[in-house]
């Protein structure tokens, strides 16, 4: 007697739905994403098992490269102009529509203020200009240093609740970062984070 043959039925999926979550997914991602701005130079953080995370909105991130060069930078483009332009005004330093709006599109700034105009003159090539910088630390006459009226100017802008974050490369020399906070503690700042790469306790 000869075997039944069971007729195979084609299996077919509808990939429809499939592709429609995929689609809200790229979509959600894109409209949630944060892009990161270039820096004027690249910092290698030093390694920590900390998971305590940085606040995202309303900071003040001091960046300190290796060789002891400091930028300031703030989280959004509308407090970063805030900040460029109240400095200006304190230095008496005349900055034009497009200079400020250049300004704004920064992730950090880090030249002497005399500097200030030429570098936002530089537009795409801000970076580059500021990189061989960075901000004054020295007070002149007993007054306050540009990096202290930075701060300073700041914390005016935006209030008690704004925090502050060092990021400092892990090649950074130990006296610049010494003197920075000894600089901030002379202002009452006593209270910062410290940006460093997350390592596992097992690397320790």
């Amino acid at each position: 007697m000869g075997k039944v043959k069971v007729k195979k039925a084609d299996v077919w999926i509808d990939m429809t739905p499939m592709s429609d979550v995929m689609v809200l997914l790229l979509t959600f991602f894109m409209l949630t994403s944060t892009f990161v701005k270039n820096e004027a130079v690249k910092v290698v953080t030093p390694g920590s098992v900390s998971e305590i995370k940085v606040p995202e909105s309303n900071v003040l991130t001091i960046l300190c490269d290796k060789d002891g060069r400091i930028f300031v930078g703030m989280d959004n483009p509308r407090r970063m102009g805030e900040l460029v332009q109240g400095m200006a005004d304190q230095y008496g330093v005349q900055l034009t529509k497009k200079q400020v709006e250049t300004a704004q599109g920064a992730a950090t700034i880090g030249v002497n203020m005399q500097d200030l105009g030429s570098a936002l003159n530089q537009e795409d090539r801000l970076n580059e200009f500021q990189a061989t910088k960075g901000i004054p630390t020295d007070s002149v006459d007993g007054k306050m240093s540009q990096f202290q009226d930075w701060v300073k100017m700041a914390r005016d802008n935006n209030g008690s609740d704004m925090k502050l974050a060092i990021k400092a490369d892990a090649g950074t020399p130990y006296k610049t970062i010494k003197k920075m906070m000894s600089e901030l503690q002379d202002m009452s700042e006593n209270r910062y984070y410290l940006i460093t790469a997350l390592k596992s306790k097992s690397e320790d």
